[in-house]
């Protein structure tokens, strides 16, 4: 009778020659199956990589990017002009039509894109509506499994065309949350574009708070209204956060009002929501609409940073790189120190994965090995000159190597030349 197999060995591989977040001195970085190390195990007979003196920084996290959407690598698309929410919907279902390459190649081509560029997760809003019904989640949950190992995806069904407004969004909502694909439900602007006629929008509000509690699901709702038709929506979903005990498993993207606030008004609703649990995420669009992240996250309010949409029907720009979105962050809050520019960084860097609940990637004994390797000389000139992201490393295995996404577990880990 054969006796208990074998204990498999470790994945071992180690990184020489780095220097972690810029440092002067050059060190290595040992990782075992997947977790960074202080020492290499006794009797293991590791790969290794030169890293040639490069900065080592953590892989990046987009807390928000419309995958589904995006015309990514596809003939050119002339967009026309838009100045509304439900024009822009419109164009949505326009250049849906339109596109030739099965949206799921589409997405998938963006994002392994994004793993090149340095990603290590990304939290994915899908469109839900029945001009699409639930075409999106079940492509994205495909690309979910094609780039597992290299990307953590998050999947969050969104009701872009307003449920109020849109017989049977609701429907597929409910449908796609018992279905088991998606990890989060989202939402609209539930007082301006999907409210009633005196823009008041608990109909909303009431459907995806019950589908979260209902299915253990986490809640990320769109929030485009300023001003008060903003704010008071704002308020009710924090008190329904803790009302429903979802601290931590809720979201409110792009928040334009909060920009608006300053002083005392801006410090209540920063303790309204630390308090409440719930997050924010923004994706540095303006100056005038940018979150002010430093005063949010010094009140324990956690802040992401993303993507949004990438080559789609409301933009032609975009390219789901996350080093650039900080490189932007730091444009539009005007950063001119190195501790500026640096914050930047970790937003995307820690902003993101706080908000995910994923451990962050810090390059010390214990942190998921998850990072990538650049010429440069320091953080914050690497934030200001987006140097080519030469190797990209997940769990302690190579993914990418010069802005190419190497594919499944095959890609193993490999010298920098």
């Amino acid at each position: 009778m054969a006796g208990p197999a074998a204990p498999a060995a470790p994945a071992v591989t180690v990184f020489r020659n780095v220097r972690p977040y810029g440092a002067e001195r050059v060190a290595d970085l040992v990782a075992v199956d997947g977790l960074l190390v202080d020492r290499l195990p006794e009797g293991a007979e590791p790969e290794v990589v030169d890293g040639a003196g490069r900065i080592a920084l953590p892989t990046l996290v987009d807390a928000h990017i419309h995958p589904d959407k995006t015309a990514w690598g596809e003939p050119w698309y002339s967009r026309r002009p838009a100045g509304s929410l439900p024009e822009y919907v419109r164009g949505d279902v326009d250049l849906h039509r339109h596109q030739r390459t099965p949206l799921a190649e589409r997405a998938h081509r963006l994002l392994a894109h994004a793993v090149a560029s340095g990603t290590r997760a990304v939290r994915a809003h899908v469109d839900v509506a029945p001009a699409f019904g639930l075409a999106g989640v079940t492509g994205l949950a495909e690309v979910r499994e094609r780039l597992a190992g290299a990307l953590d995806l998050q999947l969050v069904a969104f009701p872009q065309h307003g449920v109020r407004r849109t017989p049977g969004a609701g429907a597929l909502l409910a449908e796609a949350a018992a279905g088991g694909l998606i990890d989060a439900v989202g939402g609209i602007d539930p007082a301006g574009f999907d409210g009633g006629p005196d823009g008041e929008g608990p109909a909303q509000l009431d459907l995806v708070f019950d589908l979260a509690e209902r299915y253990g699901l986490r809640l990320d709702v769109h929030l485009h209204d300023r001003g008060d038709r903003g704010l008071a929506p704002l308020r009710d979903i924090a008190a329904r956060t803790r009302a429903a005990g979802l601290a931590g498993r809720v979201v409110v993207s792009h928040a334009f009002c909060v920009p608006e606030l300053g002083g005392e008004r801006l410090d209540e609703l920063a303790a309204l929501l630390a308090g409440s649990g719930v997050g924010l995420t923004t994706v540095a669009p303006s100056a005038h609409q940018v979150l002010p992240f430093r005063a949010l996250r010094a009140h324990g309010v956690r802040v992401g940073l993303g993507s949004d949409g990438v080559r789609d029907s409301w933009s032609p720009f975009g390219n789901a790189d996350m080093l650039h979105r900080a490189h932007l962050l730091g444009w539009t809050t005007d950063a001119r120190t190195d501790e500026e520019l640096a914050d930047c960084f970790a937003l995307a860097a820690d902003g993101g994965a706080e908000l995910l609940d994923l451990p962050r990637a810090t390059l010390e004994p214990g942190s998921p090995a998850d990072f990538m390797l650049v010429s440069g000389e320091c953080l914050p000139q690497v934030v200001v000159d987006l140097p080519p992201r030469e190797l990209v490393v997940r769990a302690g295995r190579v993914v990418a190597r010069d802005g190419r996404y190497l594919g499944g577990p095959a890609g193993g880990a490999a010298p920098v030349e």
